[in-house]
């Protein structure tokens, strides 16, 4: 049971973490509809479960070089900037008389969507080390034991999709007072939002200090310290 409460918190939590995904979920949400944002949300959550499968099955020697590397931050943070600045170039192009929602029954490339979602949330290294501190933090707790972490991040996931999903629905029911000029600000906010949150990334790139609560955990006799020496 407290797996479960653990999980859903932690889920709950997740959902509400502001960054690019919060933003560009909630935008399409507005502008697309509710089947486009929750394709959408589905290519994200597919990239939360490829970190949380790459952070358990490789050691944490490997997984820690790979999340500090400074390239790879560099190299995320560059394409979300460059994808931003793209954005919002073509918006400043856009008449208002060319922005509008989209219809429910309008025909949405939703692989393109979900494709979006997926690597918006992979090319964020970040994502990765927070994932390897839960289990760092989470897995001792729970000896390693494979069946229950997968159920603790069945927990997690079952959550942050539900709370995505009631966010989706509340984001929904702003379309009908959305005109063309404020879909417009919406659009731009978000472009800009992510070339903000490109800058972030970038910027850990230059932050090489690992964080005490991880270092702590390390040098616990954890089954993760047992993994690395083998």
């Amino acid at each position: 049971m407290d797996d479960f409460f653990t999980g859903i918190s932690l889920g709950f939590f997740l959902s509400f973490m502001i960054g690019p995904v919060f933003f560009i979920l909630i935008e399409t949400s507005l502008t697309k509809g509710f089947k486009a944002a929750l394709t959408f949300d589905l290519g994200v959550i597919l990239a939360d479960i490829c970190f949380i499968a790459i952070a358990y099955f490789s050691s944490f020697k490997l997984i820690s070089k790979i999340k500090d590397e400074p390239g790879l931050f560099l190299f995320g943070g560059a394409i979300m900037v460059t994808y931003g600045i793209i954005s919002f170039v073509k918006l400043q192009k856009l008449n208002k008389t060319e922005i509008h929602i989209e219809s429910p029954d309008y025909k949405q490339n939703y692989f393109s969507l979900f494709l979006k979602g997926f690597l918006l949330n992979f090319i964020n290294v970040g994502v990765l080390g927070f994932w390897l501190a839960i289990i760092i933090t989470i897995g001792p707790q729970m000896e390693m034991h494979t069946n229950r972490l997968i159920q603790f991040f069945i927990f997690v996931i079952s959550a942050y999709l539900v709370t995505d999903i009631i966010k989706i629905i509340l984001a929904k029911q702003l379309r009908k007072k959305l005109t063309p000029k404020n879909i417009l600000k919406v659009k731009k906010i978000s472009s800009v939002l992510l070339v903000l949150f490109g800058f972030i990334i970038m910027s850990k790139a230059f932050i090489t200090e690992e964080p005490k609560f991880i270092k702590d955990k390390i040098h616990l006799p954890s089954p993760i310290k047992q993994l690395d020496e083998k």
